[in-house]
């Protein structure tokens, strides 16, 4: 599938997109985040801030600069990583408006025995809201409405937003156009990922409002390539295990060769992610027990 990574970030200037919506990008670039997380102001005299970012002063006062002579009223979270709900924090110390969207951040699943969740430090442990919520749900602030989505999968607390009657989703780490978005147990899960893609193609939404890089247009095509790309790689990865490799390494070397090796251990919890569910499928077999670093083979059928 073709991603798009034409983007200028255009650090701490408010980028109108349309009328009453501006984008925000905060100066956080890196292997995973691209050229940083953007945050989105919804409304006029009124506002709405879509994801304040990294805890970054320099990001939050271009939002603070970008919202002057208006009332923020909300501050909505998508997920709790630590390039997106900080900055709400910081936000809510200097307006007073309330913190809405996903929960506290938690794992997909428990962990298993020995194993360590190599995203932990990426999780905002401090994020409460006060305000939680839950799919379908409909926030009335600024004199606009946010549609809330609940899309598990990157997160087990991930969610969307869409704007009724815009065609405009704000679609977060799920769906991003430069870049496929990274799965990694425990903290997200596959099975859920790919449910949740399903979810967004039965919505209207065209346009797309990712968490870092531009805008998607034509997003339920762009949806429906990223759902064949899993699933691609779901086969390639069968594939390579029945042509004799057996560990995420091995895997990840045959099927990442012409990718950064700085992302190869992104790539290896990726892999994993699919092998956890095609062993929860019982297509494939974990020995001695399912783990980043053990042996997997084809179940016989």
């Amino acid at each position: 599938m073709k991603h798009n990574r034409d983007f200028d970030p255009r650090y701490g200037e408010a980028v109108e997109l349309t009328s009453g919506l501006r984008r925000l990008t905060a100066r956080n670039p890196s292997p995973f985040t691209f050229l940083g997380t953007n945050t989105y102001l919804i409304g006029t005299r009124r506002l709405v801030v879509v994801d304040p970012g990294p805890n970054l002063e320099e990001h939050v006062g271009a939002i603070l600069k970008a919202a002057e002579g208006a009332r923020i009223e909300a501050i909505v979270v998508s997920h709790t990583h630590a390039d997106h709900s900080p900055g709400a924090r910081l936000l809510k110390e200097r307006t007073g408006a309330p913190i809405v969207g996903c929960g506290p951040h938690r794992a997909a699943r428990d962990l298993m025995e020995d194993e360590v969740n190599p995203l932990d430090a990426s999780g905002d442990k401090e994020h409460e809201p006060d305000t939680l919520l839950g799919d379908g749900e409909v926030l009335r602030a600024a004199g606009l409405s946010l549609e809330t989505i609940e899309t598990p999968g990157h997160t087990a607390n991930h969610l969307c937003f869409a704007l009724p009657g815009e065609n405009i989703l704000f679609s977060a780490d799920h769906v991003m156009g430069w870049a496929t978005t990274i799965v990694a147990p425990p903290d997200g899960s596959m099975r859920d990922y790919m449910a949740s893609i399903e979810k967004l193609q039965h919505r209207p939404e065209t346009c797309y409002l990712p968490g870092h890089g531009g805008e998607i247009n034509n997003a339920l095509d762009y949806v429906r390539d990223l759902k064949q790309h899993r699933l691609s790689r779901e086969a390639s990865i069968l594939a390579e295990l029945n042509q004799g490799s057996r560990t995420i390494p091995e895997v990840v070397a045959a099927l990442y060769a012409d990718v950064d090796p700085r992302l190869h251990k992104a790539a290896g919890l990726s892999v994993f992610a699919h092998l956890e569910d095609l062993v929860g499928r019982d297509l494939v077999t974990a020995s001695p027990r399912l783990s980043l670093s053990c042996s997997f083979s084809v179940a016989s059928p």
